[in-house]
C-alpha cells in the first residue's frame, strides 16, 4: 500500500532530469552503458536517497525523438541501474490517454517512485480533457506517485481550479512549475497555497525565494547536477540551513551564466532541448552524446565557450 506523505518526503531536495546519452552509430541507439556511468558518477559525489529524485524520459531527456519501445526500454534499465539507491521518476508526457496509461504501468511494474505528467501537447485540450487524462494515470499506477507538470509546452496549464478539481485523487505526490507568469505572482499563489500538501518542485529558478516559509517549496529543478553533482548537494545543504544569501550567491554566480548561455544557443538551436546539459558532461569526462535530429549538434560551435563558462565558476572534474 503506497504511503502518500512518505513518497512527499522522498520528493525533497533536487530533482535532477537525466539526458539520454545515444551511441555515436547509424541510428542514435540508446547507450545504456552511458547512463550507468551517468547514475553513478552523480551518486559517487553528493547525491544520495536524502537529497535527490533522479528523472529519466523528460524533456530534457530526449523523450521527444524516442519510439514508444525505447521509452519502455529506458524504464525498464534505468530502474535497473539505479537499483534502488535514489528515488526515481519516469517522463509521461505522451499526446495520448493510451499511451500514459501504458507509461503509467510501466512506471509501476519497474518500481518507479514518480511519473511526471503534463497535460498532453499539439492539440488546444481543456482541463476537462485534462482531468480524465490524470485520473487515468492515477488509475493505472495507484502506487506511483503522480508529478502534475505545469509547462509552457502544452497547450492547458495547471490553474489553482484544476489543482482542487484532482485534489480527491490519493496519489498526487508534487508539482511542478516552470511557467511563465499568466497573472500576478501565479507562482507564488500556487506555492504558497499548496505546499502543505503536495511538494512543490521549483522549475522557475525562484530559489531562494521558493524555499522560504511563506511559500515552502522542498525540490528544486536543477540542471547544474548533472555536470557538478556536489553543487545540488550545498544547495540542499544550504536550504536545510536557511542560509539564503549563500543560495542567492550560487545562482547569481555559478547558476546564472549557465542558463544565459542556454538562453543564447535557444536562438539558433532547439528549444529547450538537453544539448547543453550532454555538452558540460562531455567535458568532465562523462560519455555524452548529441540529441538526436531535428535538434543539431551544437558541440563544435559550442564546446569553448562553454568549457570557459565552467573553468570560471570552478567546476570540479573538468578535464583539460
Amino acid at each position: 500500500m503506497m504511503d502518500i506523505e512518505k513518497l512527499k518526503k522522498k520528493l525533497h531536495g533536487c530533482y535532477v532530469t537525466i539526458p539520454t546519452p545515444f551511441e555515436d552509430s547509424e541510428g542514435l541507439p540508446l547507450n545504456f552503458s552511458a547512463i550507468k556511468d551517468y547514475v553513478d558518477f552523480l551518486l559517487n559525489n553528493g547525491l544520495n536517497s536524502k537529497n535527490s529524485t533522479l528523472l529519466f524520459g523528460g524533456a530534457a531527456g530526449d523523450f521527444s525523438t524516442m519510439t514508444f519501445e525505447e521509452r519502455k526500454e529506458l524504464a525498464e534499465k534505468s530502474s535497473k541501474i539505479v537499483d534502488g539507491r535514489v528515488p526515481i521518476a519516469l517522463g509521461g508526457q505522451t499526446t495520448s490517454t493510451l499511451e500514459l496509461i501504458k507509461l503509467a504501468e510501466i512506471a509501476q511494474s519497474n518500481n518507479f517512485d514518480f511519473i511526471q505528467v503534463s497535460c498532453p501537447f499539439y492539440f488546444m485540450h481543456t482541463e476537462e480533457d485534462f482531468i480524465e487524462y490524470i485520473q487515468a494515470a492515477s488509475k493505472a499506477a495507484p502506487n506511483v506517485g503522480l508529478i502534475l507538470y505545469n509547462t509552457f509546452w502544452t497547450s492547458t496549464s495547471v490553474s489553482n481550479q484544476l489543482i482542487e478539481k484532482l485534489s480527491n485523487l490519493p496519489n498526487i505526490a508534487g508539482l511542478k512549475w516552470a511557467t511563465p507568469r499568466t497573472d500576478a505572482m501565479e507562482f507564488e499563489d500556487v506555492t504558497s497555497t499548496y505546499s502543505s500538501k503536495y511538494t512543490i518542485i521549483d522549475n522557475n529558478l525562484f530559489f531562494p525565494y521558493s524555499a522560504m516559509k511563506s511559500l515552502g517549496a522542498q525540490a528544486f529543478e536543477v540542471h547544474l547536477c548533472n555536470f557538478w553533482p556536489e553543487w545540488g548537494a550545498k544547495l540542499i545543504n544550504e536550504v536545510e540551513d536557511k542560509n539564503y544569501e549563500e543560495i542567492g550567491r550560487m545562482m547569481i554566480e555559478e547558476a546564472m551564466p549557465f542558463y544565459k548561455l542556454w538562453v543564447e544557443i535557444e536562438k539558433n538551436y532547439t528549444s529547450g532541448d538537453g544539448y547543453l546539459d550532454k555538452l558540460c558532461m562531455e567535458l568532465v569526462g562523462l560519455p555524452s552524446s548529441r540529441c538526436r535530429p531535428p535538434t543539431r549538434d551544437i558541440r563544435g560551435v559550442y564546446n569553448k565557450q562553454t568549457f570557459d563558462y565552467m573553468k570560471n565558476i570552478g567546476v570540479p572534474h573538468l578535464k583539460q
